[in-house]
């Protein structure tokens, strides 16, 4: 199976297909003002750590509900979570962009049905 089509880095354990349940309309943000100092790459995140921010933190799930919303592991909530977490952090601390796109791994919810 290539690349982007469920499978990890090319070894190990086969991912699993996250269901999403809601693809953001706004997918770039970026600081009101440059920076004055040289400006930083952009921060990207998935659309499945995007979801894990929106379900735990916005709609006040646990992460084993959202787990069983995304069609994941709550240990997989988790990392999506942390990771997600630590992007919006250094958006707003270092002034960064921040994108949010596909991993290649995400199907909406009901797509599959």
């Amino acid at each position: 199976m290539p690349r982007g089509m469920g499978w990890g880095r090319g070894r190990g354990r086969r991912r699993k297909m996250r269901m999403i349940g809601f693809i953001p309309q706004v997918r770039h943000f970026y600081p009101a003002q440059p920076p004055v100092f040289q400006p930083k790459p952009p921060i990207f995140m998935t659309y499945e750590e995007f979801e894990a921010l929106r379900l735990v933190d916005y709609e006040g799930l646990t992460q084993e509900e959202a787990g069983q919303r995304m069609g994941v592991s709550r240990g997989t909530v988790w990392r999506a979570l942390t990771s997600a977490r630590k992007k919006v952090a250094q958006m707003l601390v270092e002034g960064r962009e921040l994108i949010i796109l596909p991993g290649g791994n995400e199907v909406p919810r009901g797509a599959d049905e």
